[in-house]
């Protein structure tokens, strides 16, 4: 192999796995590239996972949500917060109502719930309310849709509900947590590569192995998508001679010197590396220094700081007065 070849990493394997929990380990990742795949991987496995949650209610007899129920212990608000943590899985992807019905006194849970075919309650046993009197006989009608990531109620409440419905905000995502630690390994004579260590538990209606193998497919449609990038050509009429393009300093657009990152200012090692050290990232960040700040900075001399200022120069910028 090319020593100029970036190796392939292995395939997942699995460290330890259970219905909601799992572990999951990727070797012989090139140099730095644990943590590009660990936070890409992260952020898809929390954001872009299909779940379902309950977007709307309403409940005989009440209005709104700051009521009260005779003969429920607790308050409207409270029981919401209880069916909000209700998980439910759902079979397709059309928006479902399911029904509890509270009759007499009795304590309430999930398994209660009358569900439609396509709609499961994965934990039946979650606590929803305490019925006190014998005389209570109400019924709450639940909204379960399927969406991604939250999802605020007035989105969702795209037009004029009757009364008495009451919307929630929705978390679709059925992660609970999401985290990835990075090890250096040996690959070869070298010692740099990376072992990426993937941390995913869910809430029992995906498996974790599913929430990995889902958001590395998501990760690989949207890089193909891009892939084959051309610019666009403009063809222009035979008849008519381009226009020279004379190249000034006031051509330069500096709008954006201030985002130049340190790597691309063209600076020594010594002085690149001192300054991503003392957490200066930016030609921006550089400007709002002083050179006497400069000078206190490990590792940076009076030949470093004649470098920055040159290299500022070059982006219509200077240090700070």
């Amino acid at each position: 192999m090319s020593s100029h070849s970036i190796i392939l990493p292995s395939k997942p394997r699995i460290v330890k796995e259970d219905a909601t929990s799992g572990v999951y380990e990727i070797d012989g990742l090139f140099p730095g590239y644990g943590h590009t795949l660990g936070n890409s991987l992260r952020r898809i496995i929390l954001s872009s996972i299909p779940g379902a949650s309950i977007t709307a209610l309403s409940i005989d007899g009440v209005k709104h949500e700051f009521s009260s129920i005779d003969g429920i212990k607790e308050d409207v608000i409270a029981i919401i917060l209880n069916l909000k943590k209700t998980r439910f899985k759902l079979h397709g992807d059309d928006t479902q109502k399911a029904t509890l019905h509270i009759k007499g006194a009795k304590t309430v849970t999930a398994k209660d719930i009358t569900l439609p075919t396509q709609l499961e309650v994965m934990n039946a046993d979650q606590y929803i309310c305490e019925s006190t009197a014998k005389d209570v006989d109400i019924a709450i009608e639940i909204t379960v849709e399927k969406g991604l990531g939250y999802v605020p109620r007035e989105v969702l409440q795209k037009e004029k509900a009757d009364i008495g419905t009451i919307f929630l905000d929705a978390s679709f995502t059925p992660i609970r947590r999401a985290s990835y630690e990075v090890e250096n390994m040996r690959v070869g004579d070298r010692t740099d590569h990376n072992r990426l260590r993937v941390i995913i538990e869910t809430d029992g209606t995906i498996s974790p192995h599913e929430a990995l193998e889902s958001s590395i497919h998501t990760m690989i449609t949207q890089l193909q998508s891009i892939v084959g990038f051309r610019e666009q050509v403009i063809e222009m009429p035979k008849d008519v001679a381009p226009t020279p393009i004379i190249e000034t300093s006031d051509s330069l657009d500096l709008t954006d010197a201030s985002k130049v990152k340190i790597e691309d200012l063209g600076l020594s090692t010594r002085t690149e590396n001192a300054l991503v050290a003392a957490s200066i990232r930016t030609a921006g960040g550089l400007a709002r220094k002083s050179e006497m700040d400069l000078l206190s900075t490990d590792g940076l001399g009076e030949k470093g700081i004649t470098e920055i200022k040159k290299a500022l120069s070059d982006l219509g910028l200077e240090l700070k007065a």
